[in-house]
């Protein structure tokens, strides 16, 4: 991935920080490559810039005091900085579903994928356990059938009546239906089937709601929707290894029942995203 980093790809510096150091004339150039890169032009320029912001000549270019720095730090600790992500009522539910969406997957994701080489070893019910070595070649097959997935996502979030919210929904109820198709059958084939197809649609289903939820959000409330929404995904991953131990007590497949029940919720919840955000411009 480091070297994919400087060799394949040009990761543009945000023009947010080069117009914080003065560097204007950078800002507009990579607000053009930026353009260029989406086969399209942009009316910025120098000129329109320095009309609008002010000459750089003209303008303050010392940073912020210390004070300063503090004071715009705790102002992100404030609700108003939330309040616009629930500005309308449309704008307010979708806020609402995607932090769900973001807290169900958190907790149902580790339910299964994090034990799932435990759920491999121990699938003969009963029988003699299977060795170490199969158990990681099978969720070595798993993982590798997966990788596709994000591939997928990409054609599909631009077709016509599916876009992002469709491929979301299509690949969350898929992973839904195969985590309990999973428990099915103890064959260890049947198993590395069920939980390759899963591992198929959730990496679609990932790729496309870290795509999705910056893209509906407001960009100068961007940060605290998205910060919000991961902030959920951990916290409600740190409790499903303890909901795992507990519930896996009763029941070896409880867990898998669990993380099921959880994408379905899932699922609804991408059915009622109110929001598509397929060929429109970010708000």
């Amino acid at each position: 991935m480091f070297a994919c980093r400087f060799f394949l790809f040009h990761l543009y510096e945000s023009p947010k920080f080069l117009l914080s150091q003065g560097r204007q004339v950078e800002a507009v150039a990579v607000v053009h490559g930026i353009a260029r890169h989406n086969k399209t032009h942009t009316w910025l320029t120098e000129d329109i810039l320095d009309e609008v912001g002010g000459h750089i000549d003209f303008t303050e270019t010392s940073g912020p005091t210390a004070a300063e720095l503090s004071k715009r730090k705790m102002s992100a600790f404030s609700f108003e900085v939330i309040r616009p992500l629930f500005k309308d009522r449309r704008l307010g539910l979708c806020t609402a579903l995607l932090w769900f969406i973001w807290a169900a997957i958190g907790m149902g994701y580790p339910l299964f994928n994090a034990f799932l080489p435990q759920y491999l070893q121990h699938s003969g019910k009963g029988e003699i356990p299977v060795s170490a070595n199969t158990v990681y070649e099978d969720f070595a097959i798993t993982s590798i059938v997966g990788l596709p997935g994000s591939i997928l996502a990409c054609w599909t979030v631009n077709l016509p009546y599916i876009g992002r919210r469709g491929t979301m929904a299509i690949s969350t109820l898929f992973s839904g239906i195969f985590l309990y198709l999973f428990t099915l059958s103890s064959s260890s084939g049947y198993q590395t089937f069920c939980s390759s197809l899963e591992a198929l649609f959730q990496n679609v289903m990932y790729g496309v709601l870290y795509a999705y939820t910056p893209e509906v959000f407001p960009a100068p409330n961007r940060g605290t929707g998205t910060g919000i929404a991961s902030l959920l995904n951990r916290l409600t991953g740190l409790c499903a290894p303890v909901i795992a131990a507990k519930i896996g007590d009763i029941h070896p497949a409880a867990p898998i029942y669990g993380a099921g029940a959880l994408y379905l919720a899932a699922f609804v919840a991408m059915c009622l995203l109110p929001i598509e955000t397929r060929g429109k411009q970010s708000l």
